[in-house]
């Protein structure tokens, strides 16, 4: 297998989703997961988790057959990590039915020395304690992007902080970004987080698209407009398409950032048509591509 380029670390879990229509089963799903099945369509991509003994093989499989390196993926006696889901016709509206830690209530990432230096680094949601704990074991200096959810910003707000200074970039839905730093417009919030340390806030803004702020630049996209069957995942796969692009550049500048979120919204387009990673890893370049092209006709203007 070829060396990682890129380190995900998250949760690897089995969702139960239910829309009006449809309900599936322990399917595989984990920000990791969804991460790194939309990165390693750019870039060669390691994943830092833990599953249970429960954790079904033909998801283990799936994620081999799409190159990713499992080294750093620990099997715990216990159950996976598994979320349970249900999605109104507006599936801006979600309830969550059942929440089951699992192994991953014991989480503790652990990156061995064959993985220290990979060079760029994207910290999932999880507790910011364990991204610092991540970003204290690293080593050299790699670039480093993060996540995060309001829990935490409520939770331990200053842990947060610190891991908000030493991350290059820094993923964050509207509301959040208004949540911690206090402000009440996307571009003064956006601002004020990267007055914290990151070169870029990455602003999530669901089916209204993102917003990007790096420099003196920001760059706007729109979601590109489909039916989604299931939402689950999509910032996570918007995320990892972002990284997995960036590392395949090898650098940070405004044209392969604004290039990146561009991936990142085609990754997380195709994501929402079907349940779980099913259409995500079915994807090909072809299929990238052609999503490119609508994204940019719809964008473009005299």
């Amino acid at each position: 297998m070829q060396k990682s380029n890129l380190l995900i670390v998250g949760s690897i879990g089995l969702d139960t989703i239910e829309t009006t229509s449809t309900r599936v089963d322990r399917v595989l799903g984990g920000a990791a997961s969804y991460s790194a099945c939309s990165a390693c369509h750019f870039t060669p991509t390691a994943i830092v988790g833990v599953v249970g003994d429960d954790f079904p093989p033909e998801h283990e499989e799936m994620l081999r057959s799409k190159s990713i390196d499992l080294t750093c993926m620990e099997k715990q006696p216990g159950k996976t990590f598994f979320w349970h889901g249900r999605y109104e016709d507006d599936m801006n509206i979600r309830e969550t039915l059942d929440t089951q830690l699992g192994v991953f209530a014991e989480f503790s990432p652990k990156i061995p020395a064959s993985h220290a230096a990979t060079p760029y680094l994207f910290l999932a949601n999880i507790h910011p304690q364990l991204q610092l704990d991540v970003l204290n074991a690293m080593q050299g200096n790699p670039l480093v992007a993060a996540d995060t959810m309001n829990l935490w910003i409520d939770t331990t707000p200053d842990l947060l902080k610190k891991v908000i200074e030493r991350v290059d970039i820094m993923f964050i839905n509207d509301e959040e970004a208004r949540m911690i730093t206090g402000r009440t417009t996307i571009p003064k919030a956006a601002d004020a987080i990267r007055a914290m340390g990151p070169k870029a806030a990455v602003v999530k803004r669901g089916d209204a698209g993102v917003m990007v702020f790096y420099e003196d630049d920001i760059f706007c996209l729109p979601a590109v407009p489909i039916t989604a069957n299931d939402p689950t995942g999509a910032g996570d796969a918007f995320a990892g398409g972002m990284m997995g692009y960036i590392a395949s550049q090898g650098a940070l500048n405004k044209p392969i950032l604004r290039q990146s979120a561009v991936m990142g919204t085609v990754m997380a387009s195709l994501t929402v048509e079907d349940f779980s990673l099913n259409r995500l890893v079915k994807v090909n370049a072809d299929d990238i591509r052609d999503r490119v092209e609508r994204l940019r006709s719809l964008t473009s203007f005299e």
